[in-house]
């Protein structure tokens, strides 16, 4: 196959440094996988002390350790979607992700995932997990995103009010194997691209732009200190990755969803949601379904569900929240995947009642990928809110200060801050160059993510150099191969909706 982009197949300077006379030492010493395991760190741990005293093993044994593993799963394994003649019917999987949910939300859910196969594929994480749990795995776990398609990469505002990119979506948070998020990505590239009507070369191309991306920063990582690796953050003004330099349409894309989110303030999103009621004081508009009035007592349990909330954050935080007080709360419908879950609103003012803040409690709930992996470590296991916010913690180069989780009767919940300064790129705007950009920007961050407590090392291994192709060409195998099993299913989707077994209801928004 011709190459597809210049830029994708350039790779770091120092990238044959890395195959150096340690590397081939290290090599020797690991002799076979299952040696290699052993090796590779562990993604995280929940120690009960920290040792100090004990060097681990050097980057170059590690990243010897995830060549081997290669050995043992080679690149070319992940090219075909494997899919037995057991796999359960995609619409009993959705059915089955909505118990617990509120019944009345789900044909709005239904709705929203209807709507186009992108959609679909954003609201079928439970299908993918099944798929992708039938694929060989590399043997390296991180803690993984669980939904890394497109539409969960956005901009926020950082507390010294600079924007970044970033993951931005952590509900599906858990302990994985690192390929299921980059899986997860590439299918999304191709769906969303076949969507946009973008011809099958070019999106092959993004694929393998987003592949390697994530194997360029790896290999680039793999010799950085934790420290240097932790401090990675994509600022928006500055968003030339290494690899790959912005071109004029991808910034102006960039340029112009930056200013969009800068205009999203408490303050702007008040005048949007809210109203002042007869005596002066601010509440929420209605906008039903979406936005939608609690009654007292559930008003009264989140009121006291973020009194709880506020045990979770440090005392600064704390101190700072103890300044506000809650003035209304509204239950609000979220994204695709999350409708039907709870997920409210609080406004909360501050100094006057022109300073103010919006909350947002959302319901966290079992991880899509929960049934075929170890999960998380307690504590977190056992609170799916503070598992979401630990996730979070871990994988955000720059996080929102105000996260934290609670319980309300007896639900876990998570909480963050609502729009501040939030924004999104456009999948519609992710074609020609744009596309390309993007799939590696996206590739390169899902790998910095990754690396902050994944073994980095390892993984760029397991991954190779820039200049080996296989891997970005297996991916994109696959890629093509689940954009046609996604569309089978969201035809099947559309069928159960026909014949009555799912109902949708009309999205006003939509």
């Amino acid at each position: 196959m011709e190459r597809s982009n210049d830029f994708i197949e350039r790779h770091h300077p120092q990238a044959e440094a890395f195959a150096g006379p340690e590397v081939r030492a290290a090599e020797e010493r690991v002799p076979d996988a299952e040696a290699a395991e052993d090796v590779v760190l562990e993604p995280l741990a929940d120690y009960p002390r920290i040792d100090l005293r004990g060097a681990g093993e050097p980057w170059e044994k590690r990243r010897a350790a995830g060549k081997v593993l290669r050995d043992n799963v080679p690149h070319e394994s992940h090219a075909p979607l494997f899919l037995p003649e057991n796999r359960p019917d995609p619409v009993a999987l959705i059915e089955a992700a909505h118990e617990g949910r509120q019944p009345h939300l789900v044909p709005l859910r239904v709705a929203r995932m209807a709507s186009s196969p992108f959609a679909f594929l954003r609201g079928a994480a439970h299908v993918m997990a099944w798929d992708l749990a039938q694929s060989p795995r590399s043997g390296i776990m991180v803690a993984m995103n669980g939904d890394a398609h497109i539409s969960n990469f956005g901009l926020f505002g950082t507390p010294q009010r600079d924007v970044v990119l970033d993951l931005n979506d952590f509900d599906e948070v858990t302990i994985g194997p690192w390929e299921w998020d980059l899986k997860r990505l590439v299918a999304s590239i191709e769906v969303a691209a076949r969507g946009d009507h973008v011809a099958p070369a070019e999106r092959r191309a993004a694929v393998v732009a987003a592949v390697g991306g994530y194997q360029h920063t790896m290999t680039e990582l793999a010799p950085q200190g934790p420290l240097d690796v932790w401090q990675h953050a994509a600022r928006a003004d500055n968003l030339d990755f290494s690899g790959i330099r912005i071109d004029g349409e991808s910034q102006g894309v960039v340029r112009k969803a930056v200013e969009k989110a800068r205009k999203r303030t408490n303050q702007t999103l008040l005048a949007r949601v809210g109203e002042r009621r007869v005596d002066g004081g601010w509440r929420f508009r209605e906008d039903p379904p979406i936005l939608t009035r609690v009654d007292d007592e559930t008003r009264e349990a989140i009121i006291s569900g973020l009194e709880h909330y506020a045990d979770t954050l440090p005392r600064e935080r704390r101190f700072m929240l103890s300044r506000y007080h809650v003035v209304d709360v509204a239950h609000r419908v979220v994204g695709v995947g999350s409708v039907g879950t709870r997920a409210y609103v609080a406004l909360l003012c501050g100094n006057s009642d022109q300073d103010v803040l919006f909350l947002q409690v959302k319901e966290a709930v079992r991880p899509a990928h929960a049934p075929y992996l170890p999960g998380m470590p307690e504590p977190y296991a056992s609170h799916e809110g503070e598992r979401v916010i630990y996730g979070q913690r871990l994988l955000q180069a720059v996080g929102d200060p105000l996260l934290g989780w609670t319980s309300i009767a007896d639900r876990p919940f998570y909480v963050r801050q609502m729009k501040n300064m939030k924004g999104e790129i456009p999948v519609s705007c992710m074609t020609g160059q744009p596309l390309l950009y993007f799939s590696w920007a996206y590739g390169a961050l899902l790998a910095r993510a990754h690396a902050r407590t994944g073994d980095a090392a390892a993984i760029a291994g397991y991954c190779g150099k820039d200049r080996h192709a296989d891997l970005r060409e297996a991916l994109a195998d696959w890629a093509s191969a689940y954009g046609e099993r996604n569309q089978a299913d969201y035809e099947t989707f559309l069928a159960a909706i026909a014949d009555g077994r799912l109902e949708a209801a009309p999205d006003p928004h939509l």
